[in-house]
């Protein structure tokens, strides 16, 4: 059992006990085990059990229980808490703006113990009735019930890729030598997957009572080619048969989105599917360049091909630096040092070191002493590290106002200003606008982090008009951050091929918290080339020298 898994269980706890009212004292025991847990360097099954005692934060009590999970891989405690607690009240939980508190009144007083049971309460109004709650917050848990059931049976691409190319592979083994590949939303690299469909070269009977054997997949529905599947802890799988002569023409039209396969036709190249062998021949026949299949969304992609103008796309090869991390400075879980040794050991050349500000006081943001502090440690590891270098920079805070948390003269201290919302994120779009606007308006802001604060499946994000600051970015060269972390992915892709016709960079950044966090550019890669960026037009693609002429350009553009 990892850290997260118990640093999960011990959160989990802490809130089921609070939902039963047991003593408060216990419950945040536990709760500040978790964080404890969440934050360490080390595994804990690595640890010796003698010094889990000694790690600050662990009592004796949690000391025991994180040993009982290491040792059997159970925790009794929680398992009682989970048979007294009702599914329904299980599923509640993950619903945003409710606390344990409040999950508490909702079951105890109007006896709700399940989801739908709750948004009926919500549409009577009933929840007005508890001590508490008033029409915002009603309202903000209809809306969040909402979201949460409409993405239910959604899943981000980084949660189903391993299961989809292990499922591919095991298929490809056990139907060989007949054609099997992946298709649909997942072969284009979407960034959220509702089935992972897949185009198999034989009969569907066939198919059919392979996949029966396999574990936890339950058949939905079939029609004369199609069979639907459900994986009891995954996406649904949807399987397209077809004659291995046919399965070139099959595995094209269901990749292509429907606005692509319109386009695609009506630039004549329907007649070219059913004649050709191999998608490449498709093509080939129709005049085109080869479209790869997560280019295959939109329209315009169907004219660069035939006049032969498709851009090289970005890779992760291609990524030169980290830009946007995190230490123990903030809320990374590495030292400073660390963080920086294993990006020069990966390859990169440089690390752009943003932790948080200071208004961030829950991940620890940095006061103006302690970037001074941070300062003096960049400068010796640098000559340290060199030619490997360390960018001073801050993921500052965009204040309601506008602003950003730290005065002139600090803002100039740094290489480089990552600004960010991290607060507030229900404004009306108009106060949202507002604010980001005076921030990309701001001499000091380099890159705009995650321009919507979205989380993909938990949170829309707040309210933004993406044509007005996309120019707002190319009146004043800020750089526009697409946020490679998979729940993130923030610019959203579609807005990509706007802001490089206005000439404004993208900067693929992981926005890592921990070394491990360096792999999600592979991720913000992805998003990037659907939406048609190479490395000429992302930051984090310059190299070390190229990097250092952009900042100094830019500093002198400013005059700061």
């Amino acid at each position: 059992m990892d850290n997260s898994t118990i640093a999960d269980n011990f959160s989990l706890l802490s809130k089921l006990m609070d939902i039963h009212g047991e003593n408060s004292f216990k419950a945040k025991s536990f709760a500040n085990a978790a964080f404890t847990v969440d934050k360490l360097p080390v595994q804990l099954k690595d640890t010796a059990p003698e010094d889990i005692f000694r790690i600050k934060g662990i009592g004796e009590s949690t000391g025991k229980s994180i040993q009982e999970m290491l040792q059997t891989n159970h925790f009794a405690l929680l398992d009682t808490y989970l048979q007294i607690t009702p599914p329904g009240i299980l599923e509640i939980m993950k619903i945003k703006g409710l606390g344990p508190k409040k999950i508490a009144t909702i079951w105890k007083e109007l006896e709700i113990e399940s989801m739908g049971e709750l948004l009926y309460a919500c549409n009577e109004n009933r929840l007005l009735l508890l001590k508490g709650f008033g029409e915002k917050t009603q309202e903000s848990v209809r809306q969040n019930i909402e979201f949460y059931l409409s993405n239910k049976a959604r899943f981000l691409y980084a949660e189903v890729e391993t299961f989809a190319l292990t499922l591919a592979q095991t298929l490809q083994s056990a139907f060989a030598p007949a054609p099997v590949a992946l298709t649909g939303k997942f072969r284009r690299n979407e960034i959220i997957i509702d089935e992972v469909e897949l185009v198999i070269g034989m009969p569907l009977e066939a198919i059919q009572s392979y996949l029966a054997t396999l574990p936890d997949f339950h058949l939905l529905e079939t029609t004369d080619n199609t069979s639907l599947w459900q994986q009891a802890q995954q996406a649904k799988v949807k399987i397209y048969a077809c004659s291995p002569a046919d399965f070139a023409a099959t595995l094209f039209t269901t990749t292509g989105s429907e606005d692509f396969l319109k386009q695609f036709y009506a630039a004549g190249g329907e007649q070219h599917i059913a004649q050709s062998e191999t998608e490449a021949a498709i093509f080939e026949k129709a005049g085109m360049q080869y479209i790869a299949p997560f280019l295959r969304e939109g329209t315009q992609v169907i004219v660069q091909a035939r006049q032969h103008q498709l851009p090289t796309l970005i890779t992760t090869a291609d990524i030169k630096g980290i830009i946007h991390s995190h230490s123990q400075w903030s809320d990374g879980l590495f030292s400073l040092e660390e963080m920086a040794i294993a990006a020069k050991a990966q390859g990169f050349e440089y690390l752009v070191i943003s932790d948080h500000s200071k208004s961030a006081f829950y991940a620890n943001g940095l006061s103006v002493e302690r970037i001074a502090a941070q300062h003096e440690q960049i400068a010796l590891l640098n000559q340290q590290l060199a030619p490997f270098r360390i960018f001073k920079s801050i993921e500052a805070d965009i204040l309601n106002d506008g602003t950003l948390d730290y005065p002139d003269e600090i803002l100039a201290s740094f290489d480089l200003v990552i600004a960010s919302v991290h607060s507030n994120l229900k404004m009306s779009e108009e106060k949202a606008m507002s604010r980001l606007l005076k921030a990309v308006e701001n001499p000091y802001t380099t890159i705009l982090g995650h321009m919507t604060g979205r989380l993909l499946l938990s949170r829309n994000g707040y309210p933004v008009n993406h044509q007005q600051i996309i120019d707002a970015c190319a009146q004043h060269q800020v750089v526009i951050e697409l946020n490679a972390h998979p729940r993130r992915l923030d610019i959203d892709w579609q807005w990509i091929p706007y802001a490089l016709e206005k000439n404004v960079l993208i900067s693929v950044d992981p926005d890592a918290h921990s070394i491990e966090g360096y792999k999600d550019i592979r991720f913000g890669t992805l998003a990037a080339q659907k939406g048609g960026v190479t490395s000429k037009n992302n930051l984090s693609s310059y190299s070390l020298p190229m990097f250092e002429t952009f900042i100094q350009q830019r500093k002198q553009l400013k005059n700061i």
